[in-house]
C-alpha cells in the first residue's frame, strides 16, 4: 500500500507533463502516410528479417564469428516477431538457447571463455544475452528464458562497485573501465526483469541506483549527448559518442519510467532524445550517422550494429510518446535505408544513406533491419504481401552474337485472416528489347493468419538480347492485391564479360553464389574459418573452350572447383599454419577440365586448419576464358 500511495503522489504532482509526454501528436500528412503504409512496412520488415535468417548457422545457433553480435540480432529477430507477429523463428531463438547455454573455450564462440549461461568476463555481452532471453521470454511466456535472464543478472550484479566512483558496473572482469554501454545496459535489464516480475523490489532499487548513478557520472555531457565512459579519475573521458549508447540511456530511462511513472525520467529522456537529433548530434542530412560512416571511414564489426541498437530504443520512445518529431524520424530511416541502402536481394547496408564505399553483411542487415521493424504500426496490419527474386543477383557471360535466357523465380508471400483468399497478380517488366515470360500472371494464396506467412511462386524465362552492353539489367517484378497490397522486387542480371573484383565489394556480391559462414571485414578481405567455406561461380560463355580463375589468397586455404557446385576437386592445400599473410600471393587454376557442358566454373574455399582459426583469405579475384 506505502508503495501505491508514492507512486498515486508521482503521478498526481506530475498528471500534466505526463499527459503532454504521452497525448497522440496530430495525425497529419505524415502520420495519414504511415497508417496507410502498414502493410508495406511488414512485407519490408519481412523479407529483410528472412535476409538476415539466411546467415544464422543453426549447428553453433549462432551469426557467425560474433558473439554479442549475435545476441543482438536474435533479439532484433525476437522484436520482428513481436512486432509483426511472424512466429517462424521461434525455433532459432530456442536452438541457440538449448546449445549455446553452456560452457565453451576461448575461441569456440567468443574470443574469451565462456563461463556457462551465456557469460563470459566481457560483462556487457552478457548484459546483451540477458534482454536477448527476456525477448524470448515475451514471445513464448517460457519462464526458462526469464530464469535465464535473472541468472545473467545475478552475475552481473557481482560486477557493481561502489568503491570505484560511487558505483556503476565495471565492464570487464578485471574491473578495468567503467562506461556507458555497460551501465545503461543494466539499468535496462534490472527494470525489463522488474516490469516482469510480481513483488519485485530487488531488481527496481538496482535500476534506480543504477539510473541515479549513471545520470550523476558525468557520461551525459552538457549538449545531451552520451560518452564512451569514464577515466581512471572518474571523470568523463569525453570519447566517441556512439549511437548505442545514446538509444540506450534512452531505453533504460523509458524501461524504468514503466516501472515508476516518474515524470522526471521522461524529461531526462526527451532531453537524450533530442540531443540525438540536434545539430551536432547523431544525424547527417535527416540520416542517422556513426562517426564511423563519416567519409574515409569504415565501422568495424562492432560498430556496424551501434543504429540498429539505437533505433530499438528508439521505437520504444516514438511508441511511448508519439510524438510527431520521434515517429516522423523513424519513418525517414526506414524510408531511406529501403530507398537507398539496400540491393536486389534485399541486403542492407552499413551507410543508411547508401553513400559509397557501402559495406553488407548480416550485421549490418541487423542494425537496418530495426529502422524497418520500428515502422510498422504497433498493431500490425493481419494482411501483407511481399515478394522477393531468385536468384537477384544473377551473372550472365554472353556468348558473341547470340541471346541468352536466364531462369528468375519471383516468391510471393502474404499472410491474412485464416482461410481468407488473396488474389495476387503478377507484372514482369525487363529494360527495352528483353522478354519476359510470362509477363502477366494471376496467383492465389490462401493465408493462415500472420504468425506464419504462405507462399507461392512464379517462374519467369527472360530472353537477353545479343549485343547487350555490361553492367546491370533490372527485371521487375510488381505484385499487387486491390488497392491496399503492392510490393516491388526485381532481379539485378549483370552482364560482364570479364570477371575482374576486390573481395568485400559490392562487385564481388554477383559472383559469389554460396557465401556460407564466410566473413568480409572489408575490402580485400574474404575469409572462411573451422568449417566455413565461400563459392565463386562463373558462367562462361556457352562457346568457351578454356578458363581459368586467379586468387590472390594467403593464410590456410584449401582450393576445390567443381563444374556443378556439387562434385568437388582439390587443387590446392596450404600445408603450413599461416596466420599473418606471409603467404599471399596470386595463384591461377586451370578450370577447362572441370566445365563440363555448361560451361560453369564452381571455386570453393575454406580452410585447411579448421581448428585454429586462421582459413583461407582472397583479396582479388579474376577469371579469363576463350
Amino acid at each position: 500500500m506505502n508503495r501505491r500511495v508514492q507512486i498515486l503522489k508521482v503521478l498526481t504532482a506530475g498528471a500534466i507533463l505526463l499527459a503532454a509526454a504521452l497525448a497522440p501528436q496530430p495525425a497529419g500528412a505524415a502520420g495519414a502516410a504511415g497508417a496507410a503504409a502498414g502493410p508495406t512496412a511488414v512485407a519490408r520488415a519481412r523479407v529483410a528479417a528472412d535476409q538476415l535468417m539466411s546467415s544464422y548457422e543453426p549447428n553453433k545457433a549462432w551469426f557467425p564469428s560474433s558473439w554479442w553480435n549475435s545476441a543482438v540480432a536474435l533479439q532484433t529477430i525476437g522484436d520482428y516477431m513481436q512486432r509483426t507477429g511472424d512466429r517462424r523463428y521461434l525455433g532459432q531463438l530456442d536452438n541457440t538457447f538449448e546449445k549455446d547455454k553452456g560452457v565453451f573455450p576461448a575461441g569456440y564462440l567468443s574470443g574469451d571463455p565462456l563461463l556457462g549461461n551465456f557469460t563470459s568476463r566481457a560483462i556487457d555481452d552478457s548484459e546483451w544475452w540477458g534482454l536477448t532471453w527476456i525477448q524470448a521470454y515475451d514471445l513464448t511466456k517460457n519462464r526458462k528464458y526469464l530464469g535465464m535472464a535473472i541468472t545473467i543478472a545475478e552475475y552481473v550484479e557481482g560486477y557493481w562497485d561502489p568503491s570505484s566512483c560511487g558505483g556503476g558496473v565495471w565492464w570487464d572482469g578485471e574491473r578495468t573501465y567503467k562506461n556507458a554501454v555497460t551501465n545503461g545496459l543494466w539499468i535496462r535489464l534490472t527494470a525489463e526483469l522488474h516490469n516482469r516480475l510480481p513483488r519485485d523490489t530487488r531488481w527496481l532499487g538496482r535500476a534506480q541506483e543504477g539510473w541515479n548513478w549513471f545520470t550523476g557520472s558525468g557520461m551525459i555531457n552538457s549538449a545531451g549527448l552520451v560518452n564512451d565512459g569514464l577515466r581512471s579519475n572518474c571523470e568523463s573521458n569525453g570519447d566517441t559518442v556512439w549511437s548505442y549508447n545514446q538509444g540506450l540511456a534512452i531505453g533504460a530511462g523509458l524501461e524504468l519510467w514503466r516501472a515508476t511513472r516518474d515524470p522526471k525520467l521522461l524529461t531526462t529522456v526527451r532531453r537524450l532524445a533530442d540531443a540525438a537529433i540536434a545539430p551536432g548530434g547523431l544525424v547527417t542530412d535527416g540520416v542517422l550517422t556513426e562517426a564511423c560512416d563519416a567519409p574515409g571511414r569504415t565501422c568495424d564489426d562492432n560498430g556496424k550494429q551501434f543504429k540498429g541498437i539505437f533505433m530499438r530504443y528508439w521505437m520504444d520512445l516514438a511508441d511511448t510518446t508519439h510524438d510527431r518529431r520521434y515517429t516522423d524520424f523513424v519513418a525517414q530511416q526506414a524510408a531511406t535505408i529501403w530507398n537507398n541502402d539496400r540491393d536486389a536481394s534485399d541486403r542492407l547496408g552499413e551507410r543508411w544513406s547508401g553513400a559509397s564505399p557501402n559495406v553488407f553483411d548480416w550485421r549490418t542487415q541487423a542494425s537496418a533491419l530495426s529502422a524497418l521493424i520500428a515502422a510498422v504500426p504497433q498493431t500490425p496490419p493481419v494482411r501483407s504481401l511481399s515478394a522477393t527474386t531468385d536468384p537477384a543477383l544473377p551473372v550472365v557471360m554472353p556468348a558473341t552474337g547470340s541471346g541468352t535466357h536466364v531462369k528468375v523465380k519471383v516468391d510471393v508471400q502474404a499472410t491474412g485472416p485464416v482461410d481468407d483468399r488473396i488474389q495476387a497478380v503478377v507484372q514482369a517488366t525487363a529494360p527495352s528489347g528483353w522478354t519476359v515470360t510470362p509477363s502477366r500472371s494471376t496467383v492465389t494464396l490462401t493465408t493462415r493468419g500472420n504468425a506464419v506467412p504462405v507462399a507461392t511462386s512464379v517462374d519467369l524465362d527472360v530472353t537477353i538480347p545479343a549485343g547487350t552492353p555490361d553492367g546491370l539489367h533490372s527485371v521487375t517484378a510488381s505484385v499487387t492485391s486491390g488497392s491496399q497490397l503492392s510490393f516491388t522486387t526485381r532481379s539485378d542480371i549483370l552482364i560482364a564479360h570479364t570477371a575482374d573484383f576486390d573481395t568485400g565489394t559490392a562487385a564481388e556480391t554477383p559472383w559469389l553464389w554460396d557465401a556460407d559462414g564466410s566473413q568480409s571485414n572489408g575490402v580485400q578481405n574474404r575469409f572462411a574459418d573451422g568449417h566455413s567455406y565461400f563459392v565463386y561461380r562463373f558462367p562462361f560463355p556457352s562457346d568457351t573452350t578454356s578458363a581459368s580463375v586467379s586468387l590472390t589468397i594467403d593464410n590456410e586455404f584449401v582450393v576445390q572447383v567443381s563444374g556443378d557446385g556439387q562434385n568437388w576437386t582439390t587443387v590446392a592445400t596450404e600445408t603450413n599454419p599461416y596466420h599473418d599473410g606471409e603467404n599471399k600471393a596470386v595463384r591461377t587454376f586451370d578450370l577447362t577440365p572441370h566445365l563440363g557442358s555448361a560451361k560453369t566454373g564452381y571455386v570453393r574455399i575454406s580452410d585447411s586448419f579448421p581448428d585454429d582459426g586462421w582459413g583461407g583469405r582472397v583479396y582479388h579475384v579474376s577469371a579469363t576464358y576463350s
